[in-house]
């Protein structure tokens, strides 16, 4: 018996459940994609034809910024769970000045968005879908004020390979699929149904799969915006004005007028002041120190802060001795994730209309209170905790916060739900894309773009699909008093890119698609290669699991607590040990994200980056 044991550990050191365990060495674990090696720039995102209009723009000379934006586009255009319509998030390495730089393209409620409005439609929440699920567009503002501001290149050369997809490009099973799929929803929205269903009437009214998908409109609206800038670079002004000279033109000019009128005819309610009246912010980043390592993250209006929160809590703990993915390290991070979540559910909202306690949240006094909640077994009673006390303060929002830990302490186990449907998954992991860019100047960008997937509203002849970014509000100060609905609020996102830093130098860029699931899978990665010293290919595919306690962001903002996802391939007795700590488990073919990150090899002047095997995500390397 014993033999059968030591021969299944060896076993599973071969495996996902060993990689980057002490002894095997970085690097020679077999992976299912190889590293991307490069000395010059690294180009890693959502779609394979979006890494190649990233490739593109550094053959031309283009710093990581340029590249950046161009993916962006090109992504958008693609429909790769986003569009045009969507919102922009970026956290930027700017090695001139040695600081990282937060991008907060993220759309706000438009006029008339109120709490009141939505329940007077007999919501319980800011609908999924339509005209009444949009933000105002964010996306435009974000690629060109990051190019504006730290680019190199025209807004033309940027937008040429998104304006050469427009033209047509063949379409791949995701999205085409996605189309069909969802056509029904699709037939309410009369420009939408010109757009993504050309054959209309057909048994299958998507375009099929290799199909050149054309996209007239999106084109048109594009081609305005490098108009506008060759008309400024015409009359003289220079490249930084004549890009914002195309921004007027989307958010104040005639691009403006036929958005919010296509809109409104929809059911909408975009003003042309709403669009006049959004600014793209440039924001200082949250960060904490892990073990000597700076990690960054976007403010509280993206549930960024949740992975530092996660980490100051698992600071507590000798996470390495426990052995990656073994049943103590598996029960010590959920419980630590979901302590940082039910923070993140109370307390996260955007921080211009109600401050929140971010500087207790993130001290390592309060993560050290909190830490001593994580027992034994799994607490599906885990409530938001007070922070307040630890930044000197006094929590407003006390009363509420003391009648939802009594409401929680006083339900029963049959009360609540850990299994897990399709319809709940769906949602809660519902995708987006991601960009990473680094290039040999030092510059280096991450960023988590997304909103107006399909199935979306298109508003007008603009080709621009809207976001649905307004179901992640709430309307019952019970969930959230920081995130309830105004005009000109920002909705609190899951949108979550990240950079850490070593020694003042890059040492990471990473991020992740996938809803609600995002800085669970980002806080596996960094510490699969922080703690297990997995190189960063082994890090982007390796076994992560899922917690499903927290409230979704998305639809009726549901939870299953103890619901924990695995990979297929974790062995009987540690699901066994798993059940005895009180997790419902589900197995899963793939778990690891997908995530890409680019990871800096400082000793040899070089680039390594990472892109899981779990979907089309890809990259290039040169």
């Amino acid at each position: 018996m014993k033999k059968i044991y030591l021969i299944t550990l060896l076993l599973l050191s071969m495996n996902s459940f060993g990689q980057g365990l002490p002894g095997l060495g970085a690097g020679t674990t077999p992976t299912n994609k190889p590293i991307l090696h490069g000395k010059n720039w690294v180009a890693i995102t959502g779609k394979p034809l979006g890494a190649t209009a990233g490739a593109t723009i550094f053959q031309q000379g283009g710093n990581a910024v340029d590249a950046a934006c161009a993916m962006i586009a090109a992504t958008s255009t693609m429909w790769d769970v986003l569009s045009w319509g969507g919102e922009t998030q970026a956290l930027i390495y700017n090695p001139n000045t040695k600081k990282v730089i937060a991008i907060n393209a993220l759309g706000y409620a438009p006029t008339g968005a109120t709490v009141e409005f939505y329940k007077s439609q007999g919501m319980d929440y800011p609908p999924q879908y339509g005209p009444l699920a949009a933000t105002t567009p964010g996306t435009p503002g974000g690629i060109m004020t990051m190019l504006a501001e730290y680019g190199t290149m025209s807004l033309e050369q940027v937008l040429k390979p998104s304006m050469e997809l427009a033209k047509g490009y063949p379409i791949e099973a995701q999205t085409a699929n996605a189309m069909e799929s969802q056509k029904a929803r699709i037939k309410e929205w009369p420009y939408s149904t010109k757009i993504f269903l050309p054959h209309l009437g057909e048994e299958r009214e998507a375009p099929e799969v290799g199909e050149i998908f054309i996209q007239d409109d999106l084109l048109q609206t594009l081609s305005k915006l490098v108009e506008a800038e060759k008309k400024a670079l015409k009359e003289g002004k220079p490249r930084k004005e004549a890009i914002y000279a195309a921004y007027d033109r989307f958010y104040r000019g005639d691009i403006a007028k036929e958005i919010v009128r296509g809109t409104r005819e929809q059911g909408g309610l975009f003003t042309e002041a709403d669009l006049a009246n959004w600014k793209v912010k440039i924001e200082e980043p949250l960060h904490i120190n892990y073990k000597g390592i700076d990690v960054y993250k976007l403010q509280e209006w993206t549930q960024g802060p949740v992975l530092l929160q996660s980490l100051n809590i698992l600071e507590n703990f000798d996470l390495k001795s426990m052995g990656y993915n073994s049943a103590n390290y598996i029960h010590t991070v959920y419980q630590a994730m979901n302590l940082a979540f039910a923070d993140r559910d109370f307390y996260y909202g955007d921080p211009a209309y109600v401050e929140s306690p971010m500087k207790g949240l993130l001290s390592k006094e309060y993560a050290k209170e909190r830490s001593k909640l994580i027992g034994e077994v799994n607490d599906p009673k885990i409530t938001a905790g007070d922070p307040y006390p630890f930044q000197g303060g006094t929590n407003p929002y006390l009363d509420i916060l003391n009648k939802n830990q009594e409401a929680m302490a006083s339900l029963t186990p049959d009360q609540f739900n850990s299994t897990l449907d399709e319809h709940f998954i769906s949602g809660f992991q519902s995708g987006t894309t991601s960009v990473e860019t680094a290039d040999a100047e030092g510059w280096v960008v991450s960023v988590t773009p997304s909103g107006g997937w399909i199935p979306a509203v298109v508003a007008g002849n603009t080709g621009v699909g809207l976001s649905q970014r307004m179901q992640s509000f709430v309307l019952d100060e019970k969930l959230s008093p920081y995130n309830l609905p105004e005009p000109g609020k920002r909705p609190r996102v899951t949108l979550t890119p990240s950079l850490a830093m070593k020694d003042g130098k890059p040492l990471l860029a990473f991020a992740v698609q996938g809803g609600d699931s995002q800085d669970q899978n980002l806080l596996q990665l960094f510490l699969n290669i922080v703690e297990f010293d997995m190189n960063v290919q082994e890090a982007t595919e390796a076994a992560n699991f899922n917690s499903y306690q927290m409230q979704s962001s998305f639809g009726d903002h549901e939870s299953r607590p103890g619901a924990m996802v695995v990979r297929e391939d974790t062995p009987t007795w540690l699901r066994k040990e798993l059940a005895e700590k009180g997790y419902n488990i589900e197995l899963w073919n793939k778990t690891s994200g997908p995530v890409n990150a680019i990871w800096f090899d400082w000793k040899h002047g070089t680039f390594w980056g990472g892109s899981s095997d779990y979907g089309d995500d890809y990259g290039i390397a040169w």
